[in-house]
């Protein structure tokens, strides 16, 4: 079924024109069929139709590229045809298409479409008119060497219908007469056919093609110099040579020549500052790719002031401290140099062509310049350095940082000194050993074995010198304490024993502390304490920077007579008592007595004491150890005052003095018994007898506070 409706529908066109063909038949005939249109112009498409005559035509119009069941849509309004399209016709079937300002979009083929009264009855002219837009270009060569042809062609990418060309140059006619053929020929070329040329279609002379340039090539002619700024040309002044000349292409090489010598390239050769040796004969050479050519020449006579004022050294070398030196001065100029001026830096030092120095010294170094100058101007030398060579001096040392140095900082010594050359060793010592060889001495971590004088030595090619000495004291706490004992070996007790502190610091030890073993406080302080008890002693010394102790020292006080001695105590206090009720009664005699003639003035007491030790038993080793002891007690009368002025420790016996005597026996006890009678006889030993029983015992006396006997 579906394939039969489809044959339907293939035929059914054939149908109809059969069907029409009984009264009459379709046709369009086109004028032509293919249109070539100038870029621009107005274009018209003209054919005439027929139709069959039963049928009422009630719309023409026109398509672009027409395609069958589609959308048709009328000329008029499609999109970029508005207000170009116009359509024409007769009663006679006559149609035509008027399209304006035609251009490249507008190529395309434009058929005439009949609708009837009928609606199956409808009619496309086909083929159509196939529409091609062209514009008028011009194809000439871009260049034409003078002397060669030259075909200048308008061309379009279309045959235009019996077309009439004008040609124009410069906007001009080129020719009188107008013709049919699209070219010119130029034969031969010269520069004057050199121009902008372009071409037209009569009746189109608004649309002629785009002008070309037709350029004409020939080489540099006409070569000529100019010197600026004319007349006397001085040195210091700007001048410029300028090269002209006739070419085409222009000219793309200009090279100038003094002498035969090239100098310089481009149109204008400028000279700026000109100087005496720019002096001489100058030409251009100009070319391009055609050919070249050279100008006539011109001379330039150049006056200058000084110039390549330079400064020559003599002795030429090394100058040392103490030599001499003649600077010399010498220039160009025209006329010659008539003045010479010296300076250092900016320093005016004198006029002449020489500069001396005799005996030089290292204030002479420095950058000396000479000015020379005449009637145009002067100029002046490039600077000459005069470097003086000297020995080191003025060797110093620094130390750093200042102040004071304490053990285990760093210390730097830098070594610094004046010397040209720079100075090339450095050489440290201490005292007269050398310990270092660069200018910076670094003492790391210093200790006190680092104090001392330092001073380094520097040395250049030229000498040495010395730095003056400079003294490290170095701080430090103290250290290698030690605590010493007088007298040594073993020490009788009731005598006393001296400890001396000593060690060694940076400043001095300031404070001195005595301690004993297992004792949280201080016993004593000074660098020597006094010991009466047996026992281990040590010292701390101490400065600013810290402190030291010693090692322990053992103090062991024997008891050779320590037990007599203390036993001896009680029997001391009772004849202290005895003693000064004696002393008492002595007095009041020698007062009454005064008027006597006494045959003496010395009463001896006399006492022997036995002092027994109830548990002597305990102690048989002691059993048979029994001491005597005699003591001797003076009483000074008031006249003889000053008599007690003795040195510490010992008694003054005269014979105007009371002496007592006491025999004591001691057996030997304990040492419990022993310390009692010791604070016993501490108890009485303010009275002054009783002190100098216990200066001769060797015991210490304190203030009592009661007496117990």
């Amino acid at each position: 079924m579906a394939s039969l409706k489809m044959c339907f529908l293939m035929y059914l066109p054939i149908l109809l024109m059969t069907t029409g063909a009984l009264g009459s038949k379709w046709n369009v005939t086109y004028s032509q069929n293919k249109l070539c249109a100038l870029k621009g112009s107005t274009v018209f498409m003209n054919g005439s139709y027929t139709h069959p005559t039963r049928l009422n035509v009630t719309e023409t119009f026109w398509l672009i590229n027409p395609v069958k069941d589609t959308q048709e849509t009328d000329l008029r309004n499609v999109s970029g045809y508005s207000g170009r399209v116009e359509y024409l016709g007769d009663e006679q079937k006559h149609f035509s298409l008027r399209l304006s300002d035609v251009n490249k979009t507008d190529e395309h083929r434009y058929c005439f479409r009949i609708r009837t009264n009928e609606e199956n009855e409808r009619w496309v002219g086909e083929p159509g008119v196939t529409l091609t837009v062209t514009d008028l270009q011009l194809i000439a060569p871009a260049e034409v060497t003078e002397g060669q042809s030259a075909v200048l062609t308008c061309k379009t990418t279309c045959n235009l219908t019996d077309p009439t060309f004008i040609w124009y140059k410069n906007s001009r006619n080129l020719t009188t007469n107008t013709t049919k053929s699209n070219e010119v020929h130029l034969q031969p070329v010269s520069s004057e056919d050199a121009g902008s040329y372009s071409c037209a279609v009569r009746g189109y002379e608004h649309l002629p093609s785009p002008a070309r340039t037709l350029s004409i090539r020939y080489p540099p002619k006409n070569v000529s110099v100019s010197i600026s700024p004319s007349g006397e040309i001085v040195e210091g002044s700007s001048v410029n040579l300028t090269c002209s000349s006739d070419a085409n292409p222009p000219v793309e090489i200009y090279t100038w020549f003094k002498e035969m010598r090239s100098v310089g390239k481009g149109k204008t050769y400028t000279i700026s500052n000109i100087s005496s040796e720019d002096s001489g004969e100058y030409k251009c050479k100009c070319s391009n790719e055609v050919g070249h050519q050279n100008s006539s020449s011109v001379t330039l006579n150049v006056q200058y002031p000084p110039k390549n004022v330079s400064v020559s050294i003599s002795p030429s070398g090394e100058i040392v401290e103490d030599s001499s030196v003649t600077l010399t001065c010498s220039g160009d100029a025209n006329p010659p140099v008539v003045n010479y001026t010296w300076f250092k830096e900016t320093t005016y030092l004198r006029t002449g062509q020489n500069y001396t120095m005799h005996m030089i010294i290292s204030s002479d170094s420095g950058a000396y310049t000479c000015n020379g100058g005449n009637k145009h101007g002067h100029q002046s030398s490039t600077v000459v350095s005069v470097n003086v060579l000297y020995p080191p001096k003025k060797v110093s040392v620094f130390i750093s940082p200042s102040g004071e140095i304490v053990e285990g900082s760093s210390v730097n010594l830098t070594c610094s000194s004046d010397a040209n050359p720079p100075v090339v060793n450095y050489t440290w010592f201490k005292e007269t050993t050398s310990i270092e060889k660069e200018n910076i001495y670094t003492i790391s971590n210093i200790r006190s074995e680092d104090s001392g004088e330092y001073k380094c030595k520097c040395r250049n090619e030229v000498g040495h010198q010395n730095s003056s000495s400079v003294t490290l004291n170095v701080l430090y706490p103290p250290k290698n304490v030690t605590a010493s004992t007088n007298p040594s070996g073993e020490i009788v007790e009731g005598s006393s024993v001296t400890l001396t502190c000593s060690g060694d610091a940076n400043p001095p030890v300031e404070i001195y502390t005595w301690f004993k073993v297992n004792e949280s406080s201080a016993v004593g302080s000074g660098q020597s304490y006094r010991a009466l008890q047996s026992g281990q002693y040590y010292c701390q010394a101490q400065n600013k920077h810290g402190s030291d102790r010693s090692a322990a020292v053992s103090v062991t006080l024997q008891g050779f007579q320590s037990v007599g001695v203390y036993a001896g105590v009680g029997v001391v206090v009772f004849v202290c008592v005895c003693l000064s009720i004696a002393f008492f009664f002595i007095r009041k005699n020698k007062i009454i007595g005064s008027t006597e003639q006494q045959t003496f003035k010395q009463d001896h007491l006399y006492a022997n004491i036995a002092v027994t030790n109830p548990n002597t038993t305990s102690h048989p080793a002691m059993a048979n150890q029994n001491e005597v002891l005699y003591a001797s007690i003076v009483h000074q009368s008031a006249t003889d005052s000053s008599n007690a002025k003795s040195s510490a420790g010992k008694v003054s016996i005269s014979e105007e003095d009371e002496v007592q005597y006491a025999s004591v026996r001691f057996t030997q006890t304990s040492a419990d018994y022993s310390k009692d009678l010791q604070q016993n006889l501490l108890m009485v030993s303010t009275r002054p007898l009783c002190r100098t029983l216990c200066r001769v015992l060797k015991t210490t006396c304190s203030r009592p506070h009661r007496m117990d006997i």
